[in-house]
């Protein structure tokens, strides 16, 4: 059986709430605060946190800008963030395929020593 190394998997992402802001990103393309909040159900510190530390790292970019008298902020994925995000995925994806594949074998190595 191949190894499986999770060792690098990229922290940053792997978090729910930041994989959800990453994936709803993805999916969506930009979206501002509100709509991430709706949408993961993120209690407004929780999800200002964890947006900052994609910020922090370039994984994502928000833009801010005055809507009346309030303040907007909507956020887009960089090329630095889709490509880490891509990366993950790939990882889990490995990860799922190993499990199948030893599933698999399993289901039918176990069907084959049936009276």
């Amino acid at each position: 059986m191949a190894s499986i190394d999770l060792n690098d998997l990229d922290t940053t992402v792997h978090g729910p709430v930041r994989l959800g802001i990453l994936s709803a990103l993805q999916i969506d393309g930009p979206l501002d605060f509100w709509t991430l909040k709706k949408r993961l159900r993120a209690a407004d510190g929780s999800l200002a946190m964890h947006l900052q530390k994609l910020e922090d790292v370039n994984y994502i970019v928000g833009k801010r800008q005055l809507v009346g008298k309030r303040q907007k902020t909507t956020y887009r994925m960089t090329a630095t963030g889709r490509k880490a995000f891509m990366d993950y995925l790939d990882k889990i994806q490995g990860l799922i395929d190993a499990i199948e594949a030893t599933t698999k074998h399993s289901t039918f190595k176990n069907s084959h020593n049936r009276p």
